[in-house]
């Protein structure tokens, strides 16, 4: 006959951690157990009692008592080694399916899909699937980039970010660009309203009604914008859009103005203007380095939440869209805060370099 053993000693903490573990409807049943073991155990119930209690032996309530004598309540979720089910593939197998996804490319497509590799590994595609999502692999998505090789690189990213992080005194610093060819498409039928278990639905196809391009200037103290919608793209229309930012602004500040490399930038008239108004400046972002352009980010969020799943009967009901969308935001703008600093952008394209003549 075995003595009862004495009852564990439990703090105040482990017991309140212990309850909520058994009490939780996501806590494995595996650990609900052991923590109802370690609690009956405190509570000074005998071993074979707790054993029959909870539907388990008594060496299993003795194991989990020391268990948790040894190491505390984080014991209890912890698989001692050598125990659990065995893995049933290889680390070798593992790495040659993780290689050759990354290394090569099945024949006649372009990237590989579960299927595919789990035919040629001689695996299920649930298990291509398990393997891909613990490493990290994707190979079904695909992202763009671009390295700009404009040979002003560094001097143009230096301006640009200085005035992101250190704008001049008295002076405004605006993220200007034109968003052009917006187009202003009609669907063919009505779409159906979201509902319970649907998504909102529109026609693939659809009716072009004319472009509209928008003007902005993005205010980098208060992320105000300033939007006109133009029908043509050329520099008259950004020597238009130039007088109002002109009108807008206090005439003792200094403007200086982010833009990138486009023609209607640099047109002799401009340039004419520019010389008449010293108050401007402009600052060119390098080339293929739109992403160095703050307006971009609000000219996807226009994209995204106006344009996109718009239908628009007209341009005026498009330019219309956009003068809404630009009320709303201006009535309560949040700023664009630039963090990246020259150093960690070189950084990062210096690696960006590396790895392309490595694989090239």
């Amino acid at each position: 006959m075995w003595s009862q053993a004495a009852a564990l000693q439990l703090t105040a903490d482990d017991r309140r951690v212990l309850e909520t573990w058994v009490r939780a409807h996501n806590t494995p049943q595996s650990v609900a157990l052991r923590s109802a073991i370690v609690l009956a155990a405190a509570d000074g119930v005998s071993n074979n009692q707790i054993a029959k209690d909870l539907g388990t032996t008594r060496t299993t309530v003795i194991l989990w008592r020391d268990r948790y004598v040894a190491g505390g309540a984080s014991a209890l979720t912890e698989i001692a080694p050598g125990r659990g089910r065995k893995p049933s593939l290889s680390a070798d197998k593992v790495a040659s399916i993780v290689k050759a996804t990354i290394e090569s490319t099945p024949k006649g497509a372009t990237q590989w899909s579960c299927r595919t590799m789990a035919k040629v590994a001689k695996v299920s595609p649930d298990t291509v699937h398990r393997i891909w999502r613990d490493h990290g692999l994707r190979p079904h998505r695909v992202e763009t980039f671009k390295l700009s090789n404009d040979p002003q690189f560094i001097e143009k990213l230096t301006d640009v970010v200085g005035l992101y992080l250190n704008p001049p005194d008295k002076a405004i610093v605006l993220c200007v660009d034109e968003k052009s060819q917006i187009q202003a498409l009609d669907r063919t039928q009505p779409g159906l309203p979201m509902k319970r278990g649907r998504a909102a639905t529109m026609t693939h196809d659809y009716k072009r009604n004319g472009t509209t391009t928008l003007f902005a200037a993005l205010d980098m103290l208060d992320g105000t914008v300033v939007g006109e919608c133009m029908p043509r793209h050329r520099h008259q229309e950004f020597l238009r859009f130039l007088r109002r930012l002109d009108r807008e602004f206090p005439t003792t500040l200094d403007l200086h103005l982010i833009v990138d490399n486009y023609g209607t930038h640099k047109h002799p008239n401009v340039k004419a203007w520019l010389g008449a108004h010293p108050r401007f400046h402009l600052h060119f972002t390098p080339t293929s380095s739109s992403w160095l352009n703050l307006v971009e980010c609000w000219f996807s969020a226009l994209t995204s939440k106006r344009i996109r799943r718009g239908s628009f009967v007209s341009v005026a009901a498009l330019t219309a869209a956009i003068r809404e969308y630009l009320s709303m935001h201006n009535a309560d703008p949040t700023p664009f805060i630039w963090t990246a600093s020259v150093q960690e952008i070189l950084a990062k394209i210096a690696r960006c370099r590396a790895i392309s003549r490595t694989h090239h």
